[in-house]
């Protein structure tokens, strides 16, 4: 049974004449009766009395049109309800976020901003890994990109200040961690000696975080014997593993805060060994629509 079918008896109960019916539902008058004797069918029950002028409702077809009024009210109300979601949803800015972003600071930002009721996060965005974040903002993925930035990223040139636009938010720090022992010691230490080198659970080569560590290293006068033993695209990942007791790692400072409170997790190194980050939101310049440049607006003035 169609909800047209509903709309045409009531149209019938309306008009009492299946002509005039069938031209208020824009059908042939042919149509129309075989539409009503196919409902009839369906409910195996007459609901029409042909034998009065004009037609009349039987004892089922007075009961079964107060059942179409309620049927197709409630099926208008829902369209009008999804259709209002629907425009809310579309009139919200699209996010990509980085996992560990989107879990220690996303939401604590937007709602600290005001803004969390105008943006949507793009939940493929678990899944992009560093210079995908900025194909997906070219691509119309998403409108706004929240992530990790350091000048030594491989593929930071192309971050083109005529193509794009930015804001720093906030300053991150990554610091090496280690399970901790009984004592509250690290298990792993930097930096290693060349007969045992510390064990290091890797970030992806192609993510934000690695090329940052790697730069940090490289300026330090003092070499870190590392062995690594996986790469991971995400802090979390690292987490799990670096307390499962396998190795040492970065981890952004927000994330080891809370573990660091309850001794899980020790230093495996002093600040020499810290990496500095910026927590940058990316924009392009030729934005698809009005609402994100004055929510761009908005945050410009609260980072003044």
């Amino acid at each position: 049974m169609e909800i047209r079918w509903l709309e045409d008896f009531m149209a019938l109960a309306r008009t009492r004449h299946f002509s005039r019916a069938a031209e208020l539902q824009h059908v042939s008058q042919p149509t129309f009766s075989r539409r009503i004797k196919l409902l009839e069918e369906a409910m195996g029950a007459t609901l029409i009395n042909r034998q009065t002028l004009p037609l009349s409702l039987t004892p089922a077809g007075e009961a079964f049109v107060e059942m179409c009024e309620r049927v197709t009210r409630d099926v208008r109300e829902t369209r009008d309800r999804i259709d209002a979601m629907e425009a809310e949803a579309s009139a919200r800015i699209s996010v990509g976020s980085t996992q560990g972003l989107f879990s220690h600071y996303y939401q604590s930002w937007a709602r600290q901003a005001g803004v969390a009721e105008r943006l949507q996060l793009n939940l493929k965005a678990t899944n992009w890994v560093g210079e995908q974040f900025l194909d997906a903002l070219d691509n119309g993925e998403c409108d706004l990109v929240l992530c990790y930035w350091h000048d030594d990223l491989p593929w930071g040139e192309r971050l083109d200040p005529e193509r794009y636009e930015w804001m720093t938010l906030a300053r991150e720090t990554l610091v090496p961690v280690s399970v901790a022992d009984s004592g509250g010691q690290p298990r792993f230490t930097l930096p290693g000696t060349v007969g045992q080198p510390v064990p290091l659970i890797a970030y992806h080569s192609r993510g934000f975080l690695q090329s940052a560590i790697e730069a940090r290293l490289a300026k330090i006068n003092e070499p870190a014997y590392l062995l690594p033993l996986n790469e991971n695209t995400q802090s979390a990942g690292i987490k799990a593993l670096v307390k499962q007791g396998f190795g040492m790692g970065w981890l952004p400072k927000r994330m080891t805060e809370k573990s660091e409170q309850f001794g899980s997790l020790a230093r495996a190194g002093d600040e020499r060994w810290d990496v500095p980050l910026e927590i940058r939101l990316i924009r392009l310049r030729q934005t698809r629509s009005d609402d994100l440049l004055i929510l761009w607006k908005t945050l410009e003035n609260q980072h003044a």
